[in-house]
């Protein structure tokens, strides 16, 4: 069989079985919520994955595209599809303003820089009455075009799950040509990487607003799905899940990143759950969320420091290598 079509039945299986899911749920929302995080993080994975830099303050773009179309929509009266397309471009093109300043840093320095910018637009949403305030913004109106309006989460659903290719196969193309050899070499070394001719801060800044890009679509996306915006939608505590997530899953693989973010949020709703029994005091559900969090990481760094798809695949292609040498074996033997 073809090495590409073996590599095609795999996406096929899952992609059919991400697309049944819904039907079956009573409520998406969960779905939804998880695709849209892995979104975030694929973009999030480009940037601290295959270019090496260092986030801390990813939720910031999600909020940012929030902002455009709880603002644009409900202050402005924008129609609802101009602003869901507004938010992923204001989002990357803020993320690139912000860039020019924030990547020269480097290594934690970034890291503390992006948190920056996440803490000032938590400040900004929580202060400026035009963008929410304490009381936040209400009132957006459904997603839509003219009568014809969004009902139901199963649209959603289905719009969480085709963004989420899209970013996918638009990432995949990304790091596959001449641009995405120049952003790995970023990762390898910035000065070996400008001595072959690579324009670091360019590269940087790129993928940069790409990641914000796919973040401040996933803010428009929920804005809409649901239709309130306040800082407290947005905390810094947000912003470092999708970290592990990406960590977990693996950085600087795109899969990895989906792989990561299904099992965090699946991890988080047990606990959730584990925490509403009746009887049981509010402060646990946190308590066992950060604890979880701590005991993953430490074991991940420990024993899979690349990440969950990274070990497993390798863990696989060498079973595979090592039967196809046995069956090599077994026909020498029996030829001889």
């Amino acid at each position: 069989m073809n090495r590409s079509i073996q590599r095609a039945i795999p996406t096929a299986v899952v992609t059919l079985i991400a697309i049944l899911i819904p039907l079956f749920l009573n409520d998406e929302t969960f779905y939804v919520q998880t695709v849209l995080a892995a979104v975030v993080v694929v973009g999030l994975s480009l940037f601290m994955g295959y270019a090496g830099q260092a986030s801390l303050g990813q939720g910031a773009f999600v909020a940012i595209g929030a902002l455009t179309v709880a603002v644009s929509t409900v202050s402005l009266h924008v129609p609802p599809l101009i602003a869901l397309i507004a938010a992923p471009l204001i989002s990357a093109g803020l993320a690139y303003l912000l860039g020019l300043p924030l990547l020269r840093l480097r290594g934690h320095y970034l890291a503390f820089g992006t948190l920056a910018v996440l803490l000032l637009v938590g400040a900004l949403m929580g202060g400026v009455p035009i963008l929410g305030g304490g009381a936040g913004i209400v009132g957006i109106p459904s997603l839509g075009i003219g009568s014809l309006v969004v009902t139901g989460q199963l649209f959603f659903a289905y719009l969480a799950l085709a963004v989420l290719a899209i970013t996918m196969v638009v990432s995949h193309n990304v790091i596959s040509s001449r641009f995405g050899r120049g952003v790995r070499a970023v990762a390898g070394s910035e000065s070996a990487a400008a001595s072959s001719g690579v324009p670091v801060l360019r590269t940087k800044l790129a993928v940069f607003a790409l990641a914000g890009g796919c973040a401040g679509l996933v803010g428009g996306i929920t804005a809409f799905f649901i239709p309130y915006v306040s800082a407290e939608s947005f905390p810094p505590s947000m912003s470092f899940t999708y970290v592990i997530m990406a960590v977990i899953g693996g950085l600087g693989t795109l899969w990895g990143g989906v792989v990561g973010t299904v099992l965090v949020s699946v991890l988080v709703q047990a606990l959730n759950t584990i925490s509403n029994v009746p009887g049981t005091p509010p402060i646990v559900g946190t308590i066992l969320q950060y604890a979880a969090y701590a005991i993953i990481l430490i074991l991940f760094l420990l024993y899979m420091p690349r990440g969950l798809w990274p070990t497993v695949g390798d863990a696989v292609k060498r079973r595979l290598a090592k039967r196809v040498k046995g069956s090599q074996a077994d026909y020498s033997d029996q030829h001889a």
